[in-house]
């Protein structure tokens, strides 16, 4: 057995500002060039895609994105220096509460190489 953690940023109202699928959508965005691409390659459209990158936007008050509109090889997208700073940051954010996660885990569910779960439904 494992701890699995799932990290998201929320606003005040509750919802969803950042986490591990914007970072995608960003990423993606970095590797193709393209907002349309990466919204196909996650399996949204560009209309949703664009609309958490402006929600984003609005919460961090900076650029993420810019996009050339153009024809041939002028067109496309590209990451600001904030979007890769965000994703880098997340990133970390992420590894350490991952970190954290797993060392406690073992500390509470795997005490003398015994899984609590086990003991526990031993006991039943």
């Amino acid at each position: 057995m494992k701890v699995k953690v799932k990290i998201w940023i929320e606003d005040e109202e509750q919802n969803l500002i950042f986490g591990g699928g914007k970072t995608e959508v960003l990423e993606l965005i970095d590797e193709t060039g393209s907002i349309s691409k990466a919204a196909q390659k996650v399996g949204m459209n560009y209309k949703k895609a664009w609309s958490h990158i402006k929600i984003l936007e609005k919460h961090i008050e900076d650029d993420l994105v810019h996009t050339n509109k153009g024809q041939g090889e002028l067109s496309g997208s590209s990451l600001t220096p904030k979007a890769r700073e965000v994703i880098q940051t997340y990133k970390i954010l992420q590894y350490d509460i991952k970190k954290y996660a797993d060392k406690r885990y073992k500390e509470l569910f795997l005490k003398d190489n015994k899984e609590i779960l086990k003991i526990k439904e031993g006991e039943k």
